[in-house]
């Protein structure tokens, strides 16, 4: 049975740069203080007109390229987001369309943070059963519009960033090489630690001027309860996807963790007792993308040199719902 293995990665941000200083005219907070807490420095935001589907477009045709691959080359497109355009149907589809192709098959993957890891997973089980050759596997994330600008909401108005990152996926036969594992976990009991209330169909009618001005519409975290739970979530992701594969810290050639606050990501460093340069960071740059910071930070690695042929990666997520997970590749 073939393993999968990542044949290009992509990615794109808005052109517009959002700085701490510029968040201080809406809520008080300070750039020390954005910093402190999560070590943002800046971050993308989409322009008016500018929509998830069309970041996953940009950061598709520069993989599509990379891997020398057409549109019509693709048997399915896996489109990972928690910020669709619309209600429904979900951006898969809208991307095909841009994209200017039809008939293969679009799943959206609706699992926050970990949506790229759930998203991996299903799309290593189609490739190594056959049933699909060429998966365009996406993590892309609109969230600028819907952030509370106010104090109210900043403890999440300040972290949360747009952009989108793709890997093309397809069977390799070399031996040892490509994902060796994925892990994917869930515990609904913490559900509401991290969530957006408004827009399903919890409340009926679904929207009423009384509950957006409630702010039922914004999403809230309860941070401490999240950073207690992440930093102890992922490390143990990772060590089943090491164990899993009878591997060790010192095999890692570099660690990439989901993007969702550089503190949490220095603490699961120092709990799996990773080196600096076993680790990738970019959240100072581009804040918390969601499904889209491991694709981003991936593809940022691989061009970099960062990681080459051969390498162990090992992925972990984790985020609302709470869900989280972990993957070992051999690059």
């Amino acid at each position: 049975m073939p393993r999968t293995e990542f044949i290009s990665t992509g990615f794109y941000v808005p052109d517009r740069v959002i700085s701490n200083d510029f968040l201080t005219q809406y809520m008080d907070t300070s750039d020390e203080w954005i910093r402190t807490r999560t070590g943002i420095q800046e971050r993308h935001w989409v322009a008016d007109g500018q929509f998830t589907s069309d970041l996953a477009l940009e950061a598709a045709k520069v993989a599509l390229e990379r891997a020398s691959l057409k549109p019509t080359d693709l048997d399915c497109i896996i489109f990972a987001t928690l910020s669709p355009e619309y209600f429904f149907p979900g951006g898969g589809v809208y991307l095909q369309r841009k994209l200017g192709i039809s008939q293969i098959p679009c799943l959206d993957v609706r699992n926050q943070c970990s949506g790229f890891l759930y998203g991996l997973s299903v799309a290593d089980a189609w490739i190594r059963t056959g049933q699909y050759k060429r998966v365009l596997l996406v993590g892309a994330e609109c969230q600028s519009p819907g952030i509370d600008m106010t104090t109210r909401g900043r403890d999440i108005g300040v972290i949360f960033a747009d952009g989108a990152g793709v890997a093309v996926l397809g069977p390799t036969d070399e031996p040892g090489r490509g994902v060796l594992s994925t892990h994917l976990y869930a515990d609904g009991a913490f559900s509401q630690m991290l969530w957006c209330d408004l827009g399903g169909c919890a409340h009926t009618p679904r929207l009423t001027p009384e509950l957006l001005e409630q702010g039922l519409q914004h999403p809230v975290m309860q941070g401490r309860e999240v950073f207690k739970h992440a930093t102890t979530r992922m490390p143990e992701a990772v060590r089943v996807a090491l164990q899993t594969n009878g591997l060790a810290i010192e095999d890692i050639k570099l660690f990439i963790p989901h993007q969702a606050n550089l503190r949490i990501s220095e603490m699961v460093q120092r709990q799996l007792g990773l080196k600096d340069d076993q680790v990738y960071n970019n959240i100072q740059r581009y804040g918390n993308t969601t499904a889209a910071s491991i694709p981003i930070a991936l593809d940022e690695c691989a061009q970099a040199g960062r990681i080459g042929r051969g390498d162990l990666v090992v992925l972990a997520a984790f985020g609302a719902g709470f869900t989280w997970g972990s993957t070992a590749i051999r690059w």
